[in-house]
C-alpha cells in the first residue's frame, strides 16, 4: 500500500520533526515550519524564507499544505457577525462563524468538528443534515486560518461550538485545541478556548482524566430526566443523571467550574418548575454557570420566548441558584448563523423579530 503523503497543517511539533526526519531534514526545521504555520499564518509554502529554497522545494514535493475552500460569506447587518461556509471534499461543506463583540474586545470564532453531525437535537438545524464524517485537525484549525484571513483580523477566542458533537471527534478537536492553545502556534491560552458537548460522558470522562486545560460547556436545555429525551436524543444513551454526576466529577477533580448552556423553549423547558429543576441541578453542582439562550429556529413549530418570558424565567433561576446567569445574545440570527442554526443556509427568508 502506497504511504499517505503527510499533511503539514494539524502537525504538533513533535510529528513535524518525524516528517522532517523522514525527508533527510534537520530536525530543527520542525520548529521553523510550525511557528511558520501556526504563528506567522503562511498560506503556501513558499513564504517560508527562513528555510532554504532547497528544503522548501523538498516540502512542495513530498508533503501537502491544502486549505478548505472558501464557499459564502455571509454578513450580518444587525451585529456585524459573519458566517463562512467552506468545502471540505465533494459534496462536503462546513461553516464557521466570526462574532466581535459590541465593543470590538473579544472576537470570537465559532468552529465545526463534523461534517453534519452524529447527534439529533430537536431545536438544532444541523441535526437535519446527513452526517459525512468527521473533520481532520488541519479541517478545524485551516476554518480559524481562513477566518482570520478572510476578516483581517485575529481571534481572541475560538468555541467548539459549531457543527458536529466534538466529542465524537474527540482526539482530533483536542489535539487542535492544544495547538490553539500552544504559545508557539496561536497562543490563545486554554482559557480562551472552549470546548462543547450535547453531553456524551464518556468523551467528559476522557477530557477529565487527561486533565484538559480548556473552558467546557454541556449543552443541557432540560432538567428534567424523563423529559430530556424529547430534546436532546443524546439522552437515551448518556442519561441526564449519569451527565450531572459527572459534572460533578469535573468540578471536583479539575477544580474549576462548567457551564451548562440552556436553550429556552416555551411550553418545552421553561416555567418556574423547570426553572427550580435546573436552579437545583446547579446547587448539586457548586461549581457551574448557566447561559439561557434563546430558541432560534421555528422547523419544530416551537416558538422563540418572549423577552418578558426570558425575564420571568430568569427571575426564578436567580430566586434558587447564586450560580452566575448569562443571557446570551443571538448574534447572526439574519443569516442563520446564531445557535443551532448552522445548516448550510444562507439569510432568512422571513423577518427577524
Amino acid at each position: 500500500m502506497k504511504e499517505e503523503t503527510p499533511v503539514l497543517k494539524g502537525k504538533t511539533k513533535k510529528e513535524l520533526e518525524e516528517i522532517c526526519v523522514s525527508l533527510g531534514l534537520e530536525k530543527y526545521r520542525a520548529a521553523q515550519i510550525y511557528t511558520g504555520i501556526y504563528k506567522s499564518r503562511y498560506t503556501t509554502i513558499d513564504q517560508f524564507t527562513t528555510l532554504s529554497k532547497e528544503v522548501r522545494e523538498k516540502l512542495k514535493e513530498h508533503t501537502l499544505y491544502p486549505e478548505i475552500e472558501i464557499g459564502r460569506d455571509l454578513v450580518s447587518k444587525e451585529d456585524g457577525t459573519r458566517k463562512f461556509t467552506f468545502y471540505v471534499g465533494e459534496n462536503k461543506e462546513i461553516e464557521a462563524v466570526w462574532i466581535p463583540s459590541g465593543d470590538g474586545g473579544r472576537k470570537t470564532i465559532c468552529i465545526s468538528s463534523q461534517i453534519g453531525c452524529t447527534l439529533n437535537c430537536k431545536f438544532c438545524a444541523t441535526g437535519l443534515l446527513e452526517y459525512k464524517g468527521n473533520l481532520h485537525t488541519w479541517q478545524i484549525l485551516d476554518q480559524v486560518l481562513q477566518v482570520e484571513r478572510l476578516v483581517g483580523d485575529r481571534a481572541t477566542n475560538i468555541v467548539f461550538m459549531g457543527m458536529g458533537e466534538p466529542m465524537h471527534n474527540y482526539f482530533s478537536v483536542m489535539k487542535a485545541a492544544h495547538i490553539l492553545r500552544d504559545k508557539d502556534a496561536f497562543g490563545l491560552g486554554g482559557l480562551r478556548i472552549t470546548i462543547s458537548t450535547a453531553g456524551v460522558t464518556t468523551g467528559i470522562n476522557r477530557f477529565i482524566e487527561n486533565k484538559e486545560p480548556f473552558n467546557f460547556a454541556i449543552s443541557l436545555n432540560h432538567p428534567n430526566p424523563n423529559a430530556r429525551s424529547s430534546v436532546m436524543d443524546v439522552n437515551d444513551k448518556h442519561p441526564l443523571e449519569k451527565l450531572i454526576e459527572t459534572a460533578k466529577r469535573f468540578t471536583k477533580e479539575l477544580d474549576r467550574a462548567v457551564t451548562f448552556e440552556y436553550v429556552m423553549i416555551p411550553d418545552v423547558n421553561m416555567g418556574r418548575d423547570n426553572a427550580e429543576r435546573l436552579a437545583k441541578i446547579a446547587r448539586s453542582v457548586n461549581k457551574c454557570k448557566i447561559n439561557v439562550i434563546p430558541l432560534n429556529t421555528d422547523f419544530t413549530g416551537w416558538r422563540r420566548p418572549t423577552d418578558e418570558e426570558v425575564k420571568e424565567f430568569v427571575m426564578h433561576l436567580k430566586a434558587k441558584t447564586t450560580a452566575p446567569i448569562l443571557n446570551r445574545r443571538s448574534p447572526g440570527r439574519d443569516i442563520n448563523g446564531a445557535c443551532g442554526m448552522l445548516a448550510l443556509k444562507g439569510i432568512r427568508s422571513e423577518t427577524t423579530k
